[in-house]
């Protein structure tokens, strides 16, 4: 859990892509949810998160993604997480997150 939380930020016509790096507490979720703000209302109506490098997230950290979901309802977006580690996508169905965002296999099927 050690190191510098990374985000990698990319848009592809209405969505944002964001690749997050290492472990996703409170000031990784503030960084994802400073990133998100700087797009929202410029027409992105889908976000992606990948989570391929991340392997722990903590309660904080989630909290800051149902920020971004509550944006994104307001607009009628969706947030979709893609590549999950078994045990965040287990934290993910056990909250009931995946009732207010989806999953996706790859990062084709979730820019489709």
């Amino acid at each position: 859990m050690s190191g510098e939380f990374k985000l990698i930020s990319e848009l592809h016509d209405k969505a944002l892509l964001l690749k997050t790096d290492v472990y996703i507490n409170n000031v990784a979720g503030e960084k994802i949810v400073n990133e998100f703000s700087s797009h929202f209302g410029s027409g992105i109506n889908k976000v992606i998160m990948d989570l391929e490098k991340s392997k722990v997230i903590n309660s904080i950290g989630i909290s800051y993604l149902l920020e971004v979901i509550e944006k994104l309802n307001e607009i009628n977006g969706k947030l979709i997480f893609t590549n999950l580690d078994p045990t965040i996508e287990k934290t993910f169905n056990i909250m009931g997150l995946f009732q207010f965002a989806e999953k996706a296999d790859s990062l084709d099927s979730a820019l489709k």
